[in-house]
């Protein structure tokens, strides 16, 4: 169901236009915007970094890793969900591991910059692909699944954006985020990434269930590299305004040799999460928490 988010009422209809008031959201880039006043704004973020994303993610063992552990986890609890949205989906790379586990689904994503989604669409071209605020999501009741990766931690007002996936969310659908982790792991990446704040599982378990969620599935991440998430933090010198210099602080930049030795570590953690071990330490919290049935629509 759609929701018109000028005058804050649900219908049912085949195009944007709604039928209580008539607005009609606006395009930019080729893609309805939502909230374009946000579209035009970057708060220091430079958008050259999409292009750099896009390359280095199908290689980088941080993206690929994190793209094989969510296949692992949400097939197990999402059987075939036939509407799912990803908020947030920058460049699409999570995205395209969303279309080969759920191939049958309707794919929707959404992200503030209509520039990123022009990349996405060319990973999803099938995905229906929109700019929005998620603090103020045009659909009630609509979505099986819905993923917000390493998103929320961007967003001042997180429990604004955890109430509008608790509406956009159909009764017995479910949620799953990832959010950096642990407060002491605060460093110049997350300057760099405009982070607000990284979580503790206590904090963010809490924050679903006052939306209203009920929280099934807690694991960290990048827990066997944890010590050497450390060290990096303490001798990485301050990054320059270089963009080379940012991909550095950002972790972006690193050797061939030192991504494959990563990428092994991190076969193991996903081996270790497999099997059901739910890590309790780590740069990196994945969460899923379902709606309950019996909730009110509130």
């Amino acid at each position: 169901m759609k929701f018109c988010i000028k005058c804050q009422r649900s219908f049912f209809a085949t195009d944007w236009r709604c039928p209580h008031c008539g607005h009609t959201p606006t395009e930019r880039d080729g893609f309805l915007t939502f909230a374009p006043q946000l579209a035009m704004q970057n708060d220091g973020f430079n958008p050259r970094f999409f292009q750099l994303m896009v390359e280095v993610e199908p290689t980088h063992f941080w993206f690929i890793s994190r793209n094989r552990i969510l296949g692992d986890v949400l097939r197990k609890r999402f059987a075939a969900p036939s509407q799912v949205l990803e908020i947030g989906c920058g460049t699409g790379f999570v995205l395209s591991g969303l279309r080969t586990m759920f191939q049958q689904a309707n794919l929707s994503a959404s992200d503030i910059y209509t520039e990123s989604l022009s990349y996405a669409a060319r990973r999803v071209p099938d995905a229906l692909l929109f700019q929005m605020d998620a603090r103020h999501i045009p659909f009630r009741n609509e979505f099986d699944l819905i993923g917000a990766f390493d998103v929320l931690e961007h967003i001042e007002d997180d429990k604004a954006v955890l109430a509008q996936l608790f509406q956009a969310c159909k009764t017995g659908g479910g949620i799953a985020l990832t959010v950096p982790q642990h407060r002491w792991l605060w460093s110049r990446m997350d300057d760099f990434a405009h982070h607000k704040r990284r979580y503790t599982r206590g904090e963010l378990v809490e924050k679903l269930k006052h939306a209203g969620f009920r929280v099934e599935y807690t694991t960290s991440f990048i827990f066997l590299l944890l010590p050497l998430m450390l060290a990096a933090r303490l001798l990485h010198k301050p990054a320059g305004a270089e963009m080379e210099d940012q991909m550095n602080a950002a972790g972006l930049s690193i050797g061939k040799l030192t991504n494959w030795v990563l990428s092994i570590v991190m076969s193991v953690e996903r081996a270790l999460i497999r099997v059901g071990l739910r890590l309790p330490l780590g740069g990196s919290l994945l969460v899923i928490a379902r709606k309950p049935i019996t909730a009110d629509n509130h």
